[in-house]
């Protein structure tokens, strides 16, 4: 041994069988340290694999998800020579008019807002409209058919065959939509879909001046390879008639960079629970090698230098963190099995289930690395333990500032949370904000705990009874758990609750629109020839006219003389080219509504008298468009050129139901411009919402009504179905801080053993042993699950204050709820890890066992 130890070459075989060796007594417990980051790695290996499945799948579906080679589109009619040019591309030719409106079921007198889509042509080319029955979903165009979404049919309980009325035509359901190209289930819900036939559309009297109409056209070409080139070509004249294009490549792009962001939210998830496993490492390896110190002492006896002993207890850790990672990615593999049907809401393809290779290999190197990283802080105090440690009692670790390596251990954890977070946000400045934000939960979560053991300390409570005073004393005795727990568990209930509290503040953002004599209910489209009559039907059904706001559709033309083609050719210009690429829906008006305020600028509410006109830009659309004040906005009506002054900018609560808008002109400017109504009444229940959409439908089949318990009920459905998925990854934290209770309470089971045998020794019973674990359990559970909840509330709060505005006024229950629960499970896992603890006999410690 001794030719081993003093070569000064290091013997890589001869510290491999002395690892192998000295893990032989320990294997479970070594084990245990990586026990905490095996739902990490799951998690992360879980959506990876979920990512790689996701992206293939969109490459294989996205024809489907187009359901053409090409789609053309436009918010306003083509023009007759723009017409010819769409005429003839294709082999094969569709068009569609899509819209919002109001749908009456005359069986059960039912209505609500829904999105026509007016079908003509063989469309989808890939893919279909799935129906019940399937022949529907090309039938309904050769008759006076319709197809309706499924939750349309089971909100009104309709049957194949009823009536629908659609504006002025009532025609026969001929099927059940199941499907469509693009379509999830989240934006059925929100947006439920009926097709109609498009010869049809005009006699529905839907298609009024000012209508918010979607022109759409698809084409299928014999050859798709060539699609490109051809958009390439034509992309000139589509963006000078304002035409919008998709093709299969930009589809496959477009849906693959919205769902990235999902994929890295969840990624950032797991990533916070494979934390929380880092924490239950550091610690797991800090006992381990305390435990381990006579040994190391010894073994520095016999001649093995400092360094070998370190790397002896290295490679054990990176052998077992291997074993560990390599389960984790095996049952995240399992994992990603549930992922898609967790997912299917949010998701417009159909995932197959894949193993990735890859997605494993990244799991299982990365559970190497982080289990090394973080169990490198307490390993290199080895580098410290003298021989002379035989023959101490006690072994006090070297202070940070003593140790620089210590630091580059720190630095290199750093940078390593850094690095992973831009992988998978790609922003150096988001992964530094989402470092610090973890930094920050985990500097509370310890500075919470280091104030329960001091507080435990000076207030020790002398007169409580003996097994209080030693449940508390726990709290603070060496190789205690308080530090550990309250930061995993702590950090696990804090997202939890965050979520409901977040629910809670957007179902709370519209609630409070809708209190006091907030309008409820809105109608828009009106047409300037209906005004009086729909404000005479209004007041006939006992409701209040609260606003009646005219609407005006106009585009920017230039900005400070630029035009559009302007700022597309000098990209020197200070103007945003997203000034010109949308409509405008503005109104006009002498006065602010209660739900503006100025925040720059002067507010003039009338033509000058020199005929200046200025308008009021909210400041957000102001600050996007890259405009200021005293900048001049020339506006096209219809034609018609309005040059303009911006005079101020606006705050605007977006939160009140009422017609809010980006751009508010003065009066006497555009009172004849072609314009459209919106009214807003309060209806006091249900029953009185659905007698009046009834006469309004009705009376006026080109008005939509929105009704705000509608709207609640839709975005609670949406919240749910988004809150399930984020609980679902959550629950990753939660379960992961609770392994970490595991593994801590089994890793220091040897002192338990000790601590417990010494007070049977002196007389104590098994039930006050058990009182005392359970008391000390109760209040790491309750300090943890309590310091949790105090952290959502507060970051809750923000978000409620200062990114959605809105009053912030929690539901306590679901939160006391939580902390039992919380409290609870942590008792009890820490009294069936204890068990085996009260069936050693005394006699153990007198033995020395």
């Amino acid at each position: 041994m001794a030719d081993n130890t003093h070569n000064n070459r290091l013997n890589i075989g001869w510290l491999f069988k002395m690892a192998w060796r000295d893990s032989r007594r320990s294997r479970s417990r070594l084990f245990l340290f990586v026990s905490s980051i095996i739902l990490g790695i799951a998690a992360l290996v879980a959506i990876y694999s979920f990512g790689d499945s996701l992206k293939r799948d969109i490459d294989t579906q996205a024809a489907s998800l187009l359901g053409a080679d090409l789609s053309i589109s436009s918010n306003k009619p083509v023009s007759a020579e723009m017409q010819g040019l769409l005429d003839s591309l294709g082999d094969s030719r569709s068009q569609q008019r899509s819209f919002a409106s109001m749908v009456y079921f005359p069986k059960s007198q039912g209505t609500r807002l829904v999105q026509i889509k007016a079908l003509e042509g063989d469309f989808p080319y890939y893919g279909s409209l799935e129906t019940v029955p399937a022949k529907a979903g090309t039938d309904f165009k050769k008759a006076r058919d319709v197809i309706v979404d499924k939750t349309l049919m089971l909100q009104f309980n309709a049957a194949v065959g009823d009536s629908l009325k659609v504006g002025e035509i009532t025609f026969k359901i001929a099927g059940i939509l199941q499907k469509a190209p693009g379509q999830t289930g989240i934006s059925a819900s929100v947006a439920p879909v009926v097709y109609i036939p498009f010869r049809y559309l005009e006699q529905t009297g839907l298609l009024k001046k000012g209508s918010r109409i979607n022109y759409q056209y698809f084409y299928k070409f014999n050859d798709p390879d060539g699609v490109e080139k051809l958009v390439k070509r034509l992309e000139p004249r589509l963006e000078k008639a304002d035409l919008n294009h998709q093709t299969v490549a930009e589809q496959k792009r477009d849906t693959g960079r919205s769902f990235e962001d999902l994929t890295q939210f969840l990624s950032l998830v797991g990533f916070v629970a494979l934390l929380l496993g880092c924490i239950g490492v550091a610690s797991a390896i800090h006992i381990y090698i305390r435990e381990k110190l006579s040994t190391i002492a010894i073994l520095r006896c016999l001649g093995v230098k400092a360094s070998q002993a370190f790397l002896i207890y290295l490679i054990q850790i990176v052998g077992i963190g291997f074993i560990g990672s390599l389960i984790g990615a095996v049952l995240g593999t399992l994992i990603q099995q549930v992922l898609p049907f967790v997912l299917q809401d949010i998701l417009p393809v159909e995932i197959s289930v894949i193993v990735s290779w890859r997605a494993i290999l990244q799991g299982i190197v990365l559970g190497v690395i982080i289990s090394v990283l973080f169990a490198m802080l307490p390993l290199v105090s080895v580098r410290n333990i003298s021989p002379l440690n035989t023959l101490r009692i006690s072994y006090h670790e070297t202070s940070v500032f003593k140790d620089p390596l210590k630091w580059l251990v720190y630095v290199l954890i750093l940078g390593f949370v850094i690095g992973f977070s831009y992988l998978q946000l790609n922003s150096w400045r988001e992964a530094v904000f989402f470092t610090v934000a973890v930094i920050v939960a985990f500097l509370i979560l310890t500075g919470t705990a280091a104030l329960l053991i001091w507080l435990v300390r000076r207030f020790f409570p002398s007169s409580w009874s003996y097994l209080w005073r030693q449940g508390l004393a726990n709290l603070f005795r060496p190789n205690n758990q308080t530090l550990i727990l309250i930061v995993s568990i702590g950090l696990g209930t804090a997202f939890i609750s965050t979520l409901f509290l977040v629910q809670d503040i957007l179902l709370n953002r519209v609630e409070l629109s809708a209190s006091g004599n907030q309008p409820n209910m809105v109608l828009f489209d009106i047409q300037s020839t209906q005004k009086e009559k729909v404000a005479a039907l209004t007041r006939q059904q006992a409701l209040p006219v609260i606003s009646e706001v005219p609407i005006v559709t106009m585009r920017i033309e230039e900005v400070n003389g630029f035009t559009a083609a302007d700022v597309k050719k000098d990209s020197t210009i200070k103007v945003s080219r997203r000034a010109f690429n949308s409509e405008l829906r503005v109104t006009y008006r002498d006065t602010l509504s209660a739900s503006e305020r100025i925040t720059q600028g002067k507010w003039i509410g009338k033509v000058t008298p020199d005929g200046v006109i200025n308008v009021s830009l909210e400041e957000g659309y102001a600050k996007r468009i890259h405009v200021k004040i005293g900048d001049k906005i020339t506006f096209n009506v219809q034609g018609a050129l309005i040059p303009t002054v911006v005079s101020s900018f606006r705050e605007v609560d977006w939160n009140r139901i009422q017609t809010n808008f980006r751009l508010v002109f003065p009066s006497g400017v555009l009172e004849d411009a072609p314009q459209f109504y919106v009214l807003m009444t309060r209806v006091a229940n249900g029953q009185q919402s659905a007698k009046f959409q009834q006469a309004v439908v009705q009376a006026f089949p080109n008005i939509s009504v929105i009704d705000l318990e509608l709207v609640l009920n839709v975005l609670d459905e949406i919240l749910s179905k988004i809150g399930f998925v984020i609980q679902f990854m959550a629950a990753f934290s939660i379960v992961t801080g609770l392994v970490v209770l595991v593994a801590s309470v089994l890793i220091s089971k040897y002192q338990r053993i000790q601590e417990s045998v010494l007070l049977r020794t002196l007389g104590g019973s098994k039930r006050q042993i058990l009182i005392i674990t359970a008391l000390e359990y109760l209040f790491l559970g309750a300090f943890a699950a309590a310091t949790g909840i105090i952290l959502s509330i507060g970051g809750s709060w923000a978000l409620a204050k200062y990114n959605f505005k809105t009053s912030f006024s929690p539901d306590v229950l679901p939160l006391v709820i939580l902390f039992f629960l919380i409290s609870l499970l942590t008792v009890i896992i820490g009294l069936l890890n204890s068990r085996g603890i009260l069936n050693r006999p005394p006699l153990e410690v007198l033995r020395g066992d």
